[in-house]
């Protein structure tokens, strides 16, 4: 239990509770409590109160989180100008490319997947909008450290590790600070199957007026489609003209 007087235990508690049935996708009572490792009778009354409250829905004795999340999401997302200006934009990117194309956004460390689209026939993972991840797996996230100070850096590895989702995650600060050293230098960062085997993706940072933003589009498809002439040729200006004009109508939204 939290000692600190600014900190409510229950309300922590219940966001562990909803992360957790977000993470299982359905489960019953007795799975959460196994999955969480508390008593089954404190997982069925934070389930009942979450079911009576319509943030979870009981498909007999199945528990799953239910669509307000969406709406309370869509409605943040609605917010924000750069979706409003930006995915049209992005629309566009991936007719352009012919590949999947994503805009995404730094929140408390995380790189979070605020759009995507994909023109048909594109071959992608199936992230689903509103994904959180680590920053240091996806090139959108690398590209989104890249406009933060090496202090920064460390200090969202140090809150929220380095974990590796394949053999070519970066996984060593100093690694990582010299591949963003890299990014910063070439305008543009790279994931190569670091966080999905046989995908490759190139994201740039868009920016802010002039100064580093919080905010970075990519492309993305099968690594055997992303060889380096396409990347300089075709996949880097359609980005940056992309970028460019999420810019521009940013700036005057």
């Amino acid at each position: 239990m939290t000692d600190d007087p600014n900190r409510i235990q229950a309300v922590e508690n219940v966001f562990d509770v909803i992360e957790n049935v977000g993470e299982l996708g359905s489960c019953g009572v007795r799975e959460l409590a196994d999955h969480m490792d508390i008593p089954k009778s404190t997982a069925h009354v934070y389930l009942k109160t979450l079911e009576d409250v319509g943030y979870v829905i009981n498909q007999d004795g199945n528990y799953s989180l239910s669509l307000r999340f969406l709406n309370i999401g869509g409605r943040a997302r609605h917010n924000m100008s750069l979706y409003q200006v930006g995915r049209s934009e992005v629309d566009e990117l991936a007719h352009t490319t012919g590949e999947v194309a994503t805009m995404g956004c730094e929140e408390d460390g995380y790189r979070v997947m605020l759009y995507r689209t994909e023109p048909t026939g594109a071959v992608f993972n199936n992230a689903p909008t509103g994904e959180y991840t680590q920053m240091h797996w996806t090139a959108l996230g690398k590209a989104l450290l890249s406009q933060k100070s090496d202090t920064e850096i460390r200090s969202i590895a140090d809150r929220h590790g380095l974990p590796q989702a394949t053999e070519h995650t970066i996984v060593n600060q100093d690694e990582l600070l010299d591949e963003i050293e890299t990014i910063r230098s070439q305008g543009y960062a790279v994931e190569d199957e670091e966080r999905v085997k046989g995908v490759k993706s190139i994201a740039i940072p868009v920016e802010n007026n002039g100064e580093r933003s919080d905010a970075a589009i990519s492309v993305a498809g099968p690594k055997h489609e992303f060889d380096d002439d396409r990347i300089q040729k075709e996949f880097l200006p359609a980005l940056q003209n992309t970028a460019n004009v999420v810019e521009l109508k940013t700036k005057h939204y």
